[in-house]
């Protein structure tokens, strides 16, 4: 099948799922199309184990086999997501947070990562599944970093305060690409491309972050002196749409972090080029045509993610260790959030709810999903995929209907009685 079939069927499954989702269920998007897609895909895998519907399901089976969903998400995607979340990010909003995001992207990734490496090296342990503690810890990194792209409208909505919702924006644009980078340090250590040495590990972690950090910058920079020279809403629009994967493709060839790189970028051309390089009709389309790219790729990505358990290979055991992985998540979390709220809580207030909502609000998706495709083929690749499946499905179904629910009973509560 050819990269235009695979791209057709791809885009009729969103576009359909999409609509029985706006039809019938009336979920948030990204969670009613991966519902819908995940239900799809356990009838299709019950109808070749019954033998109803053998041809579907092979059928179905190759056509995923054709995508490479690391590749796709971690190349292809992420980019553009990273970018167009940023873009609506403001930076006086995201001055005021910064030291909490700072703590949550850094410390609480860290600390997440230690935490489940422990606590899943010795869960493995009793389960027998002889998981080596690098690939313990390999699997905290892969699993730390949140995807909030389904809750950020549920938050909205349900009347969260504005600065809780720019320290989950903020906290998830970063750390995703902080993340990456601590799972490429393990990852390397793991399969003894690394030497694990402190200064090895210190000199990669600049070049990436802070390389990525910079590079952002300037060709953040370097697009917004092109849109300022210019009044042209479909050429600036082009420029953007370069500026991301151009930016994104160079960045990744000067081995520098280019999710940070992307961050960086948007925060560059939402702020100073909105304020300063672009009419008010260049922001009206540059902002509807990044709100469609951004809900269309989610809205892929989240069918991807429940497509693709027809061609995971699961065990009992490796579902075992996935179940009792989601506490060890949750409570990892909870650590990674409290600890750096409590140690700004002398400096400012924070809302009474803060740590109870970024704890169950710090979804996992699709970057997980696709660090653990890139690990390796080895037996340990296995148990972590299947672990790692596990817990984002949990996480996007259960935590991300149910924290719209608990914010407005959390913020009702602070709500004097009529």
């Amino acid at each position: 099948m050819n990269t235009l079939d695979l791209m057709a069927w791809l885009l009729f499954f969103t576009a359909g799922f999409s609509y029985l989702n706006h039809r019938f269920l009336k979920l948030p998007a990204s969670i009613g199309v991966m519902a819908i897609s995940l239900v799809f895909s356990l009838g299709l895998l019950l109808g070749g184990v019954t033998g109803l519907l053998p041809d579907l399901e092979a059928s179905a089976e190759a056509l995923l086999s054709g995508l490479d969903f690391e590749k796709l998400v971690l190349h292809g995607m992420l980019g553009a997501l990273l970018f167009a979340g940023a873009l609506h990010i403001n930076l006086e909003d995201l001055a005021q947070q910064k030291w909490i995001i700072t703590l949550l992207a850094t410390f609480g990734v860290l600390l997440s990562t230690a935490l489940i490496g422990g606590l899943t090296y010795v869960l493995a342990g009793v389960l027998g599944l002889g998981l080596p503690f690098i690939y313990c810890l390999l699997f905290g990194s892969l699993i730390s970093p949140t995807d909030p792209i389904a809750v950020l409208s549920i938050m909205k909505t349900a009347g969260a305060p504005k600065e809780l919702e720019t320290k989950i924006a903020g906290e998830s644009l970063f750390n995703d690409g902080i993340a990456v980078v601590v799972f490429l340090v393990i990852l390397g250590i793991a399969t003894g491309e690394s030497e694990p040495t402190f200064g090895s590990i210190a000199i990669l972690f600049l070049e990436e972050a802070v390389g990525g950090a910079l590079f952002g910058l300037a060709v953040g920079y370097i697009a917004y002196r092109m849109m300022k020279s210019i009044d042209e809403y479909r050429v600036e629009v082009l420029i953007t749409l370069a500026l991301v994967f151009c930016g994104y493709a160079l960045a990744e060839t000067l081995h520098v972090s280019a999710p940070i790189a992307a961050v960086t970028a948007g925060l560059m051309i939402g702020n100073h080029g909105r304020s300063f390089a672009m009419s008010d009709t260049t922001v009206e389309h540059v902002d509807t045509f990044w709100e469609l790219v951004d809900e269309i790729l989610n809205a892929v990505l989240f069918v991807l993610l429940g497509l693709e358990v027809l061609i995971l290979t699961f065990q009992g055991s490796h579902l075992l260790a996935g179940v009792l992985a989601i506490p060890v998540v949750l409570t990892s979390r909870l650590a990674g959030v409290s600890l750096p709220v409590l140690l700004l809580k002398w400096k400012r207030e924070f809302p009474r709810h803060t740590i109870r909502i970024l704890t169950w609000g710090g979804l996992r998706g699709g970057i997980s999903v696709a660090l653990a495709l890139s690990i390796p083929v080895s037996p340990e690749r296995n148990v972590l995929l299947t672990m790692t499946y596990v817990v984002v499905i949990f996480s996007i179904l259960v935590q991300g209907l149910t924290i719209g629910g608990l914010i407005q009973n959390a913020f009702s509560e602070d709500k004097p009685a009529a």
